[in-house]
């Protein structure tokens, strides 16, 4: 078989091909959209000119991430680009089933040596490569190890008065589960009780019923992020601020979209790094040689409007540590 290596080095000849796997939906993943095209530009490749981009978008559903990176496989494209731990893994696997070489980048994944997407950090092996979220697993390099105690923790110092706090994700996905219990065994060291709430259903049908029978004593929502969540996160805003529940989400788009708060990596930032190493693929490296990336900073955002929709006074503390304040 001809490398994936060989046809790079020659791709200016035609347009190159990239299948875009979009674990939600266009709307939920537009912005991180606009800063991939955007980078891929700054770089000179430009849809419709040099590359195509094929789109397909899963809305969370385990079944379509399996199938369009199938489709994308079959298509012979020349490089898969997608997000999220169960879409990457996914992709991997259309790829050894049909034997193929095809790169695959990631601009987010929750813990790729823990779910054997590489072989380590450093030198990943295989035909994958991109950017680890942070959420979950292995230390980061400036003394983080996972986001889900400091979320939890930021979440207890912004409201005062949080007791009990229900911890919502997809079941299905294996990243999700380690994340709830890292959520578990934070929550003693802060005086809090923890509800599971766990979402099982493929198409999501079961978030707002999960939602609706929280009891009244609940008052904080930490939200587990993967495309399933994601994909229902405006409904997700709407119910937590019906039933006057403080949320925690894992990025910024879900506090512009109404979430109260949220700690994490600029999603938006590691797709544009995600096409930095689409770039160096395409003239010429290899993803066995390209080592996984880290966030380059984390950021605390929390929205003052939807804080006086649930009659909140976030402490002053989180407001002057906040970097960016949502009014």
């Amino acid at each position: 078989m001809e490398s994936h290596a060989f046809v790079m080095h020659h791709a200016w000849a035609r347009p190159v091909t990239i299948g875009f796997l979009g674990a939600t939906t266009p709307s939920v993943w537009s912005a991180f959209v606009t800063a991939f095209e955007q980078r891929l530009r700054a770089l000179h490749w430009v849809s419709g000119s040099n590359i195509t981009i094929d789109y397909r978008w899963a809305e969370g559903r385990h079944d379509l991430y399996a199938t369009f990176a199938k489709d994308f496989v079959r298509d012979e494209v020349d490089i898969i680009v997608t997000s999220g731990t169960d879409p990457v893994i996914a992709a991997k696997k259309a790829t050894e089933d049909a034997k193929s070489e095809i790169p695959i980048v990631f601009a987010s994944a929750g813990d790729p040596v823990g779910t054997n997407l590489v072989a380590n950090l450093a030198h990943p092996g295989g035909n994958l490569t991109g950017l680890w979220n942070g959420q979950t697993g292995l230390a980061l390099a400036d003394g983080h190890k996972g986001l889900a105690a400091r979320r939890l923790d930021e979440l207890h110092k912004a409201v005062p008065g949080l007791r009990r706090v229900a911890v919502m994700g997809n079941v299905n996905a294996p990243n999700v589960v380690a994340e709830m219990k890292a959520v578990l065994d934070a929550a003693p060291k802060l005086g809090i009780e923890v509800a599971k709430v766990e979402i099982r259903e493929q198409e999501g049908e079961d978030i707002v019923p999960a939602l609706r029978a929280l009891d009244h004593e609940v008052n904080g929502l930490y939200v587990c992020t993967d495309p399933l969540i994601t994909t229902h996160g405006i409904r997700i805003n709407t119910l937590a601020v019906s039933k006057k529940l403080a949320t925690m989400h894992a990025f910024r788009d879900y506090v512009v979209a109404g979430g109260l708060m949220s700690y994490g990596p600029d999603f938006a930032a590691m797709f544009q790094r995600a096409a930095d190493l689409v770039d160096k693929i395409l003239r010429g490296a290899k993803p066995a040689d390209l080592p996984i990336e880290e966030p380059d900073k984390f950021e605390l955002v929390i929205n003052r409007t939807t804080a006086t929709a649930l009659g909140l006074n976030i402490s002053d503390d989180s407001l002057a540590r906040a970097d960016e304040v949502i009014e």
